[in-house]
C-alpha cells in the first residue's frame, strides 16, 4: 500500500509513457504545446502585475492626494475580488465550451482594463475610485460521477487560501513598509522594491526547478510542508526588535514654529519621508533592519513558490480524471478571496497596530496551516491511490 502511495505521490502529472502509440504521442505533444502557450501568457500577466503592484501606492498618491494607506488595501483587494467573481464563471465556461473562448475574452477585458488604469489620472475628481474600479476589471479579466474526497478538496482550498493570503500581505505591505522604515522616497521605493521583486522572481525560477526534482524523490506533501516552515521563518525574522526607531515624518505637522523654521530652511520641493506621525506605533516600535527585510524577502521568495506549485499539483492529483474546470475555478476563487481579504486586513492592522502585531498574526496563520496539513496529511493523496484503496 505504501508503494502505491509513494509512487503516485511522486509521479508527474504529465509523465512520459514509452508504450504510447503514435496518436497518444501526438496528443501528448499537443497538450504540452498548449501548456507552453499558457506559460507564456502567465509570464506576461505576471510581469504586468509585478509592475503595477510595486508602483500602485506611489501612483495612488500622485493621482489623488486623499488616498490613504487603508484605501491602498482596497485597491489591491479589488484585483482579487474581480478574479474571485470571474473564476467560477470562466471555469464553468471552459468545461462546456472550447477553452479559447474564455481565454480570448479574458485577454481582451484585461487589456481594456489596463488602459483604463493607465488613464485613471484624467478625471478631475475621484481619481482613486477610478483606480479601484480599473483594478477590479483587470482582476475579472485575469482568469482563465466518481467519488471525490471532499475533505481533501476542502483542505486543499483552505491551504491555498492561507498561502495566497500570506503572499498578498507580503506584496501589499512591501512598499509602504520600506518607505516607513527606511525613509525612502516614492521613486526610491518603486526602484528598490522593483529590484527586490525581480530578484525574487529569478530566485523562484530556481525554486521551481529544485521543487520538481525534490517532489519526485520525496513527494508533494513534504515539499509543501517544508515551504510553509520556510515562510514561517521569513515572517518571524521580519518581527521588529532592537533599540533603533524609524525616522518620524513630521512634515505635515501644523502650528509648530520649530517645524516651520525647519521647513523654511529645507528644500520645499522635497517630499516628506519616514514613518507618518499619524501612525502612533512609529514612536515606540523598533525599526526593521534592512538585513531583516532582505532576509525575509529571500525566505518568503523560497517558501511561497514551493507552496503555490504544490497546491496546484496536489489538487490536480486529488481530483483525478474528472473535468477540473469548475473545481479549478473554485480553487482560484479561494485564492482570490484570500487576496481580497489580505490587503484590507494588512492595511488596517499595519496602520493601526504596526508591523509587530501584523506579522505576529501572520505567523499564527502559518502555524495553523502547518497544523491543518499535518492533520489531513494522509488524505491528501492522488485519486488513483484513493480509488485503489477503496477497491
Amino acid at each position: 500500500m505504501s508503494q502505491l502511495s509513494d509512487s503516485d505521490d511522486t509521479t508527474p502529472l504529465l509523465g512520459d509513457d514509452s508504450s504510447s502509440d503514435a496518436s497518444q504521442d501526438e496528443d501528448y505533444r499537443s497538450r504540452w504545446r498548449s501548456i507552453r502557450v499558457m506559460y507564456f501568457t502567465m509570464f506576461l500577466s505576471s510581469v504586468g502585475f509585478t509592475i503595477v503592484i510595486t508602483s500602485l501606492w506611489p501612483y495612488l498618491q500622485k493621482v489623488d492626494d486623499s488616498a490613504s494607506a487603508t484605501f491602498l488595501g482596497w485597491a489591491v483587494a479589488a484585483y482579487s475580488l474581480g478574479q474571485m467573481a470571474a473564476s467560477p464563471i470562466f471555469g464553468t465556461w471552459s468545461n462546456y465550451r472550447p477553452h479559447k473562448e474564455p481565454l480570448v475574452c479574458s485577454i481582451i477585458l484585461n487589456l481594456l482594463a489596463n488602459v483604463y488604469y493607465a488613464y485613471a489620472y484624467l478625471p478631475r475628481t475621484n481619481n482613486k475610485f477610478h483606480v479601484l474600479i480599473s483594478r477590479a476589471l483587470v482582476g475579472f479579466g485575469a482568469e482563465s460521477d466518481r467519488t471525490i474526497d471532499h475533505i481533501a478538496v476542502l483542505t486543499s482550498n483552505a491551504l491555498f487560501f492561507i498561502v495566497m493570503f500570506i503572499f498578498a500581505v507580503f506584496e501589499t505591505i512591501i512598499t509602504p513598509l520600506s518607505m516607513d522604515m527606511y525613509a525612502w522616497t516614492r521613486t526610491e521605493a518603486v526602484l528598490y522594491n522593483g529590484i527586490i521583486i525581480c530578484c525574487i522572481g529569478l530566485q523562484s525560477i530556481l525554486v521551481f526547478i529544485i521543487v520538481k526534482v525534490v517532489s519526485v524523490r520525496y513527494g508533494d506533501r513534504p515539499v509543501m510542508l517544508a515551504g510553509l516552515v520556510i515562510i514561517l521563518c521569513g515572517f518571524f525574522i521580519l518581527l521588529p526588535w532592537g533599540n533603533h526607531y524609524p525616522k518620524i515624518q513630521w512634515a505635515d505637522l501644523k502650528n509648530s514654529s520649530l517645524v516651520g523654521e525647519m521647513n523654511k530652511a529645507s528644500n520645499h520641493s522635497a517630499e516628506p519621508t519616514g514613518c507618518p506621525y499619524e501612525q502612533t506605533w512609529c514612536q515606540y516600535t523598533p525599526s526593521i533592519h534592512l538585513a531583516q527585510f532582505i532576509s525575509s524577502n529571500i525566505l518568503i521568495g523560497v517558501g511561497y513558490p514551493a507552496c503555490n506549485v504544490m497546491s496546484y499539483t496536489l489538487y490536480s492529483k486529488i481530483l483525478g480524471p474528472i473535468p477540473q474546470g469548475v473545481y479549478m475555478g473554485w480553487l482560484t476563487a479561494s485564492g482570490s478571496g484570500a487576496r481580497t481579504v489580505a490587503p484590507v486586513f494588512v492595511s488596517q492592522v499595519y496602520t493601526i497596530l504596526g508591523p509587530r502585531w501584523c506579522f505576529s498574526l501572520i505567523c499564527g496563520m502559518v502555524v495553523g496551516a502547518i497544523v491543518l496539513l499535518s492533520c489531513c496529511y494522509h488524505r491528501l493523496v492522488a485519486f488513483s491511490v484513493r480509488h485503489r484503496r477503496s477497491v
